[in-house]
């Protein structure tokens, strides 16, 4: 293939930063290189803006790309998506078109911190007060502290074991429980394990770090939401689906739960209308979690490589 021909299109840069997060020029002197800031849900819509491309650099899950993606695509050839897997790529699909799929580094601390910053400006109310300054008004509301509180933990992998170090800087205590969590690997950390149930009815905050699969999907449902204290807090930064979304609102209006940060939703970008954009017990962010210059760059400098390397590859 000549490449001159070659284009290239970078999906669902949102924040206009996908250029200065990485030296794209030696791409750019090889392949034409668009990048679209908006997102696109319609399949149609989707097809036609793609048709013209070879390859398609993804942010993360924000455009999946299914099966019938693919086979709408005859041109497509490569698609470079950023973190070490993507869950909404059909590899089995991509396979069979005889589409490349390549990945970048990643890093779990963003996800981490991020995590921390939702947990304190949800028990502090940092939203409200900042909003009521704003406005023209001073203070709103209380808060309340970490320290002596109860951190469940939902999954105790390379994310919610160092969630809890940081709880138990803060004084707090901890307790898990995932699908396959032993005593042992709990104890190592200082964490209990607990069950279930144990989990959902002693935690003061519960936050969530297990990857979605059909295993976690719904895994937090309305009767896990009732079992919990009227007082707890819920932080998911995971995966929207992991939580049965509806009954989460449901409990947050009739205030069976005293709040949740939510950074992660079963529709993304979160359409205009929706209840969390206006719930005042909510803290919602718009999927930040891992937006980080320092990750960007690993991502995007990641992704140049592997475009390099595809190119390479096609012109051998």
């Amino acid at each position: 293939m000549n490449d001159a021909a070659i284009r290239i299109a970078v999906l669902d840069d949102y924040q206009h930063v996908a250029l200065n997060s990485a030296d794209w020029t030696p791409v750019q002197r090889r392949a034409d290189v668009t990048v679209f800031h908006d997102h696109l849900d319609d399949h149609d819509a989707l097809v036609r803006r793609l048709a013209p491309f070879d390859a398609i650099c993804v942010m993360r899950e924000r455009t999946p790309v299914t099966a019938a993606l693919i086979a709408a695509l005859p041109r497509l050839r490569l698609v470079a998506s950023t973190g070490r897997g993507n869950a909404s790529i059909d590899l089995d699909a991509a396979a069979a078109h005889g589409v490349d799929v390549v990945h970048t580094g990643y890093t779990s601390t963003p996800t981490i911190e991020f995590t921390w910053a939702a947990m304190l400006g949800l028990a502090r109310g940092v939203a409200a007060e900042v909003a009521s300054v704003r406005a023209g008004g001073w203070q709103v509301g209380l808060g309340v502290e970490l320290r002596g509180k109860t951190l469940g933990i939902l999954g105790l992998g390379a994310i919610g074991s160092r969630v809890a170090r940081i709880a138990q800087a803060f004084g707090m205590h901890v307790i898990a429980w995932s699908q396959n969590l032993t005593d042992e690997t709990a104890n190592g950390l200082g964490v209990r394990r607990v069950s279930k149930r144990e989990l959902l009815e002693g935690s003061d905050f519960l936050t969530i770090h297990v990857r979605l699969s059909e295993r976690t999907r719904g895994l937090i449902g309305a009767d896990d939401l009732a079992a919990m204290r009227p007082s707890a807090r819920l932080i998911n930064c995971s995966r929207g689906p992991i939580v049965d979304e509806a009954a989460l609102i449901a409990a947050l209006r009739e205030g069976r739960l005293a709040g949740a940060a939510i950074d992660v939703f079963d529709v993304e970008p979160l359409p205009p209308d929706h209840p969390f954009r206006t719930l005042p017990n909510v803290l919602v962010t718009p999927h930040i979690g891992y937006v980080t210059e320092e990750m960007y760059r690993t991502f995007y400098g990641d992704t140049v490589t592997n475009l390099m390397a595809w190119l390479d590859r096609i012109a051998a």
